[in-house]
């Protein structure tokens, strides 16, 4: 079965997701839309598809398989409900909305309506991400201690109309959840703005999860260079990831079998062991994210990040973007 699928909105995210789109087999690229009638033709032209600036007559005219809704967040809650109002299974970028309740006006729409609605939070689908998901799950570093996300980069001129929590910290946020399966229970943070002329530029955060662990958020647009990497401290050692590299390290805390002399080993309790890369075959997540889309559609089965994840994950930025602002712990 071929899958036809549109992408409304073909900025810096969803160019990709028309590439991506036309790339996989099985998949028609039927349209694109977008307000910028010269970007939403440039694009058409690129992949061989039809070009609209009105999406709704978009809908109408090529009804698609599915939809990738990749416009600014303010835009999300409207164009959203008119596509789930078609019964058009539906892929939203993060985050889910601008507003908790436009997000929870999206997931009862799509509820009521019995349409698939899936959250693109790529790093979700990174193989880094999944295999050091797995080896946590099989108690390959024991209890964790610690996360801690450093997301940090120049500042986008892509971005307007949101800030560095709810452009970046959503992911680590996210993940955070994902790979310890615990939930978030509280937060606090604080936060400057330097360069952004309306919103938080870097944040410096801290939350606490259900499981005792906590996790560090170093999230910032004023670094000259690009960073992503996520931490996970445990018992038995360290898990270092790169999301760009893909590559995932361990380090371990080499176990004692009772050799050593006690007090020595009472006060070396953490100790340098060997190191290993784990070999993780390489994928473009946002290839693999669409993938999962169409397949979840074609086999009828869950959408792998829920609207309910991708409203969590707003309701945890937007309560440390609170926390910024009062300069005190926020329950979540």
């Amino acid at each position: 079965m071929t899958v036809k699928a549109a992408v409304i909105g073909v900025g810096s995210m969803g160019v990709n997701h028309a590439r991506v789109n036309w790339e996989l087999p099985d998949v028609d690229l039927v349209a694109v839309a977008d307000f910028d009638e010269s970007r939403v033709n440039s694009v058409a032209k690129k992949y061989s598809t039809k070009a609209y600036t009105d999406y709704q007559r978009m809908l109408d005219e090529t009804k698609p398989d599915e939809v990738t809704l990749a416009v600014p967040t303010v835009y999300h809650h409207k164009i959203a409900l008119d596509i789930i109002e078609r019964g058009i299974p539906l892929l939203i970028e993060k985050p889910i909305s601008f507003t908790l309740e436009e997000g929870r006006e999206i997931i009862e729409a799509a509820k009521n309506k019995n349409v698939k609605l899936m959250i693109g939070h790529i790093e979700r689908f990174n193989p880094a991400i999944i295999a050091l998901k797995e080896l946590i799950a099989q108690e390959e570093l024991g209890r964790i201690f610690q996360m801690d996300a450093h997301r940090q980069g120049p500042f986008p001129a892509r971005i307007g109309d949101v800030g560095v929590v709810i452009d970046l910290a959503v992911h680590d946020l996210d993940i955070m959840r994902f790979v310890s399966q615990s939930e978030i229970v509280r937060v606090f943070a604080e936060t400057e703005k330097h360069i952004h002329s309306k919103y938080e530029d870097l944040l410096t955060g801290l939350v606490r999860l259900a499981d005792g662990s906590v996790g560090t958020l170093n999230i910032n647009w004023l670094t000259p260079t690009k960073i992503r990497e996520f931490i996970v401290t445990g018992e038995r050692g360290l898990f270092r990831c790169d999301y760009l590299t893909q590559d995932l390290y361990f380090y371990e805390n080499p176990i004692s079998h009772g050799s050593e002399w006690e007090n020595l080993r009472v006060l070396r309790g953490v100790r340098e062991g060997k190191m290993v890369r784990h070999m993780i075959a390489k994928k473009e997540p946002l290839r693999a994210e669409q993938e999962a889309f169409i397949n979840s559609i074609l086999n009828n089965t869950p959408a792998p990040v829920t609207g309910e994840d991708g409203l969590r994950a707003l309701e945890l930025a937007k309560a440390i973007i609170h926390s910024g602002t009062i300069h005190e712990t926020v329950q979540v």
